[in-house]
C-alpha cells in the first residue's frame, strides 16, 4: 500500500483487517521484524510550505531528506540536529524520509549542543490506529498544544499513529568552522579531553573518538566549532591551549574537509562493510569510557564514541547479548540478523511503569493494535 494523500492514508489504515508494517524509505529496519501488510509513505512528498525568515518548514513525510537539505541549503540554513543516514551501516538501498527521521528521532553528532530531532518539531499530522487524521502542535515555537504528543510521535517508531506532515524549526547554516584533532589518545585520556573541551565556553557543537581505521588511520579525538569566522578562530585557538596537555593538536579549517570528516562521524563509517552486529548506547559522558571497557571485555570488536562520550557505537559478534549488566543507559540492537533481533531485546527494557504508561498510550492512539505491533518488544 502507498497512499498519495492524506484521506488515502487515513482510508487504508481504517479499512486494514490485520497489522500494519510502516515504512519511509524502507532505510532504517530497527527493531523486532513485524509481520504484516507493507504501508510505504514515500509518495507523500512534498514541501508544503518554506518560510526561510521565520525559520519554519512544513513537509510531507514521505518527502527525501536529501530535497529537504537540498532546499533549506538554497537559503543558507539547515536542520540543526544533523541527522544520520543509516544505509551504509545497515546496507540497505532505498532513499531516506523526513517522516522515517522523525519516527525515529533520529540525531547526530550536534546533538551535544543543539539538542535532538524532537527539539525542532514544531507539529505534526498523522493518522492513528482507527484511521482518525490527528493534528498537534503548529508552524511556530509559542504554539504548544499538545506539544508532549508532538515530542511523542517522535521516537514512536509508527506504533502510536503513522505521520503525514511535519513541521520543523529550522537554523542558519554558520559561515565557518574548525575541528580540532588529537591523534593516539586511549579512550579514558580521550574522554577527559573531550569533556574539557564540552565544559568550556566555547561552544563545541561536536566531539568524537574514533576506532583505528582499515585504512591504517590511529586512533583519533575530534573537536569541532562553528559559527562566524572571526570567532571560530578565536575559539579554536583558545581550545588548542586548554587541549595542549593531552597532546599536539592540530587544527583543520577547509569547510569541505570537515563536512567529510563529520560525515563519517555521524554516519558511523568505521563500521561500514564490516562483519558483526552493531549495538548503541546512550549514557552519560563521565560513564563512556568505563562502558566501552566493559564492552571490549564481552567480545566488542571496535568502538566508536561520539556526544563527548555519551554515545557509543560497538561493532559486536553476531547474535551476542551486548547489554552490559547494571547498564545506567540505554543500549539499542541497530544491526544484527532478523534471528537475534527476534530473540534479544532491540530497545532498553522500560521500567514497569514506563511500560505500563507506553501501553497505555497504544491502546489510546491504536486499540486494535495494528501499527507496527511488536517492533519495539
Amino acid at each position: 500500500m502507498e497512499p498519495v494523500s492524506e484521506s488515502e492514508l487515513s482510508e487504508m489504515i481504517a479499512g486494514a483487517d490485520g497489522p500494519l508494517r510502516i515504512i519511509g524509505g524502507g532505510t532504517r529496519p530497527v527493531g523486532r521484524p513485524v509481520d504484516g501488510a507493507t504501508l510505504a509513505l514515500a509518495r507523500l512528498s512534498r514541501v508544503v510550505d518554506y518560510e526561510p525568515g521565520a525559520l519554519t518548514l512544513v513537509v510531507k513525510a514521505g518527502t527525501p531528506v536529501a530535497e529537504v537539505e537540498r532546499v533549506l541549503a538554497a537559503e543558507g540554513q539547515r536542520l540543526p540536529f544533523e541527522p544520520m543516514d543509516h544505509r551504509g551501516l545497515l546496507g540497505t538501498q532505498g532513499t531516506p524520509t523526513i517522516g522515517g527521521l522523525v519516527a525515529a528521532n533520529v540525531s547526530g553528532p550536534r546533538r551535544v549542543q543543539a539538542g535532538a530531532c524532537r527539539d525542532y518539531l514544531l507539529g505534526v499530522r498523522f493518522v492513528d490506529g482507527r484511521g482518525r487524521v490527528l493534528k498537534n502542535g503548529g508552524r511556530v515555537m509559542k504554539n504548544v498544544t499538545g506539544y508532549d504528543l508532538v515530542k511523542l510521535m517522535a521516537g514512536s517508531r509508527g506504533t502510536l499513529g503513522v505521520l503525514g506532515e511535519v513541521s520543523f524549526k529550522v537554523l542558519p547554516e554558520p559561515p565557518a568552522a574548525a575541528v580540532l584533532r588529537l591523534d593516539g589518545l586511549d579512550e579514558a585520556r580521550a574522554g577527559e579531553a573531550m569533556c574539557a573541551a564540552l565544559r568550556s565556553p566555547f561552544e563545541v557543537t561536536g566531539a568524537a573518538h574514533l576506532p583505528e581505521g582499515t585504512a591504517g588511520e590511529t586512533l583519533r579525538t575530534l573537536i569541532r566549532i562553528e559559527g562566524f569566522d572571526a570567532s571560530v578562530t578565536y575559539r579554536a585557538g583558545r581550545l588548542v591551549q586548554l587541549l595542549a596537555g593531552f597532546g599536539e593538536v592540530a587544527v583543520e579549517r577547509d569547510k569541505a574537509e570537515i563536512a567529510r570528516v563529520w560525515r563519517a562521524v555521524r554516519d558511523v563509517e568505521a563500521f561500514h562493510g564490516r562483519a558483526g552486529d552493531v549495538w548503541r548506547y546512550s549514557v552519560r559522558p563521565t560513564q563512556g569510557p568505563a562502558l566501552g571497557a566493559a564492552l571490549r571485555g564481552m567480545g566488542a570488536q571496535a568502538l566508536q564514541y561520539d556526544w563527548g562520550g555519551g554515545l557509543l557505537w560497538a561493532l559486536a559478534p553476531e547474535g551476542t547479548d551486548m547489554r552490559p549488566e547494571g547498564l545506567d543507559g540505554h543500549a539499542t540492537l541497530i544491526r544484527a540478523g532478523e534471528e537475534t533481533r527476534a530473540r534479544l531485546p532491540v530497545f532498553q527494557p522500560e521500567a514497569a511503569p514506563i511500560q505500563k504508561l507506553s501501553q497505555a498510550l497504544r491502546d489510546r492512539f491504536d486499540p486494535r493494535g495494528i501499527l507496527n505491533p511488536g517492533l519495539m518488544g
